[in-house]
């Protein structure tokens, strides 16, 4: 029996480079979506389609209340449906999700729904495919593929790796979507405005669909699942979904970092749905934002070096304070210095964007840090519905940011109908979308930094000691099943 056990460890391969790359081709999978709709979705809906900027930021929000029933339900499938192959419990998902995920995406980007005569029918396109994308597909993918971490490895510098290099594949589908894609997509008309072409846009999402299946394809076959729950006994069996819901709404580190990923997501977002607005209508130059993007994004691939190391040095919560409340100021002193120069403008931004995306690259470890927290004060992990009232939490501070997106321009006065017809927005219009685009998420930043300081209670020292008693714990439970079998 012993040497069936030796053979079963020998099996599972050491964690390494081939985990972290495959980790990271299953965000870049997920992004070539997730930033698609970032970007595009709501510019595309305003200025291809001509739907006003209200209703898609009420579609925002109201899609995103809903996916807090949806990404809990998600959640509890994961940690309920059994296991019949040792290794699958999250990857499964991927196999399963992945080509419903890409075509729901494709779908929101049809251009022929300018074509329909009804704004009704219009709406009701944006907000079934909408739908069908955001709460159901992209929810049944994301879950399980967060929630892989958890269990690719259990030593805390491996997931501060895996969350740096989550993140890079962020990083590089966002480079690629916000990047390359305006090239293509902005074109200038007769009078010399810059406007997004339609059916360029929807070859662009088709394009970004294929590309997410063959990323999620290297993730299945990248990445190992090493940490394997044991049998629950009779009374873990008595551990019920009330239970379980319950423990995580007490859960103070998942409530400091639900008001953190909130207040990141509405600054962070906001500004990125600020970006092609403030290229195309105040810079008047829509291939400005690749420029832009190319120089918030470049400079932040050291952090693949670099944030781990600081993570290990001084903490993730520390630096994740310093680097949020550092973006702050400088988004805030790009208002105050209402900077007319593109140049000047976009090196601002890509500071501003570099202490963002110094946070990001680390800020999936700190779900893990959570997991692990709840294990210790509890004794059940439950990784799916942690990860899910996590997920719902981003998600509503993504519909939060569209709808202040949507609310914001209409509230300024920006003219859907004008920029669909290629005409140029009133100039006390163009001074509000500079204000929006750096006072507010300045603001979002300093208040992000504050958060974690002083609401998320996992520092360097805390995050360390429930590492070893985690890693203690299963050194016994170890033991005792060595005796059993020996016995």
């Amino acid at each position: 029996m012993n040497q069936t056990l030796d053979a079963e460890a020998k099996r599972v391969r050491p964690f390494g480079f081939r985990d972290k790359l495959g980790y990271m081709f299953g965000d870049l999978g997920n992004d070539f979506s997730f930033m698609l709709q970032t970007v595009f979705f709501m510019i595309f809906y305003t200025n291809v389609v001509g739907v006003n900027p209200a209703y898609v930021g009420t579609l925002f929000l109201v899609a995103r209340i809903t996916d807090g029933f949806t990404d809990v339900l998600m959640g509890v499938i994961v940690d309920r449906m059994p296991v019949t192959k040792k290794g699958t419990k999250f990857k499964r998902w991927i196999k399963y999700v992945m080509i419903p995920v890409a075509v729901a995406s494709s779908l929101m980007f049809m251009s022929f729904v300018a074509d329909f005569n009804s704004e009704t029918a219009k709406i009701v396109w944006m907000c079934a495919t909408y739908f069908l994308w955001g709460s159901v597909c992209y929810t049944a993918i994301n879950i399980p593929y967060g929630c892989m971490a958890s269990v690719i490895s259990p030593d805390p510098d491996h997931r501060a790796q895996l969350s740096v290099w989550r993140s890079t594949g962020a990083n590089i589908a966002f480079l690629l979507v916000s990047s390359l894609l305006p090239l293509v997509v902005y074109t200038t008309n007769a009078a010399g405005v810059s406007v997004l072409e339609g059916p360029r846009m929807t070859i662009g999402a088709i394009i970004c669909s294929v590309c997410s299946v063959l990323c999620y394809l290297l993730t299945y076959f990248l990445v190992e699942e090493r940490v394997v729950e044991a049998p629950a006994s009779k009374a873990e069996d008595k551990h019920s979904i009330g239970d379980m819901v319950k423990a995580i709404f007490t859960n103070r580190a998942l409530g400091g970092l639900v008001v953190a990923a909130l207040l990141l997501l509405i600054a962070n977002l906001f500004l990125s749905g600020m970006l092609g607005y403030l290229c195309v209508s105040y810079f008047n130059n829509g291939k400005l934002q690749s420029i832009a993007s190319a120089a918030g994004l470049l400079p932040s691939f050291a952090l693949i070096v670099l944030a781990p190391w600081m993570a290990k040095k001084w903490g993730k919560t520390e630096v994740g304070t310093v680097a949020m409340i550092v973006a702050g100021v400088i988004f805030v002193a790009a208002w105050i210095l209402h900077i007319s120069s593109p140049g000047v403008w976009i090196v601002f931004y890509a500071v501003g964007m570099f202490a963002i995306t110094t946070f990001n690259f680390l800020v999936w470890a700190f779900i893990i840090d959570v997991i692990d927290y709840q294990e210790v004060q509890t004794g059940y992990r439950d990784d799916g519905t942690v990860y899910a009232v996590y997920s719902w939490a981003r998600k509503l501070g993504q519909a939060l940011s569209g709808g202040l997106t949507g609310w914001a321009l209409a509230g300024i006065g920006y003219n859907a109908d004008a920029a669909k017809a290629g005409v140029a927005q009133a100039q006390s219009v163009l001074d509000s979308l500079y204000m929006l685009g750096n006072l507010v998420p300045g603001i979002g930043c300093i208040l992000v930094g504050l958060a974690l300081w002083f609401l998320y209670p996992l520092k360097k020292k805390v995050v360390e000691a429930n590492a070893a008693e985690l890693a203690a714990r299963r050194a016994a439970q170890a033991e005792i099943a060595a005796k059993g079998i020996r016995g």
